[in-house]
């Protein structure tokens, strides 16, 4: 059973918390759900845009890269609260980087009288992402790098981190190999049926020359 569901959406009021935190009326809810999505990809477009205009030089991972962990969002009666969990804030930092971003997020809000304010948080521990770890692969393989090198060398990444456990599975054309396979690494403990084990979880789409590749990425934290 473990196996099978989310071990996000399974954790979900003991070890895992909400990323929104707001009340509506059963009639309103849909909308502002909706506004939510609107909002998180507002801002994963708007990071995304403007790190192709430094794609021109080679980008570390570790430097200069915005991989964006969760968004919180917290609604109150005028004002809508934006928290970025962010692995490095580097372009976010940038002036006039937070206005022009609250610019592009004032047409995606519904109400006009609804104020907005952005927080940027930026993650102590990035290695212990899964996001990250998914976004270091990804740049590794659109570079040509071999798959299991690149997943061998994220698990050493998470040598930095204190975890207990970390499993990286990769599917689709791998080395663009007519037939579709999957391949796994994993090292430590990995108690996927244990509620009360802290596990963070992603699941990201590499797109390559060869086609769609799907990288799932659990790490054990803590118990």
């Amino acid at each position: 059973m473990g196996q099978k569901i989310n071990p996000l959406g399974f954790r979900l009021g003991t070890t895992q918390n909400h990323h929104s935190f707001w009340f509506a009326q059963p009639k309103n809810y849909s909308e502002g759900l909706q506004e939510d999505k609107k909002i998180r990809n507002c801002i994963k477009n708007y990071i995304q845009k403007n790190r192709k205009k430094g794609s021109n030089r080679k980008i570390e991972l570790d430097s200069s890269s915005e991989v964006i962990t969760h968004i919180e969002i917290q609604k109150e009666i005028d004002t809508i609260h934006v928290i970025i969990h962010i692995g490095f804030p580097n372009l976010l930092k940038k002036k006039g980087a937070i206005e022009e971003l609250e610019k592009d997020l004032q047409k995606e809000v519904n109400s006009v009288n609804q104020r907005l304010n952005i927080a940027i948080e930026k993650v102590k521990e990035p290695y212990r992402q899964p996001n990250i770890l998914a976004e270091y692969i990804a740049f590794q393989l659109k570079n040509r790098v071999s798959f299991r090198k690149a997943m061998k060398k994220a698990i050493e990444l998470t040598k930095k981190a204190d975890i207990k456990g970390v499993k990286i599975k990769i599917a689709g054309r791998l080395a663009g190999k007519e037939i579709a396979r999957a391949e796994c690494i994993k090292k430590g403990r990995l108690p996927l049926q244990t509620i009360r084990a802290k596990i963070d979880y992603c699941c990201y789409p590499i797109r390559t020359i060869y086609g769609v590749l799907g990288v799932k990425i659990w790490i054990f934290v803590e118990e």
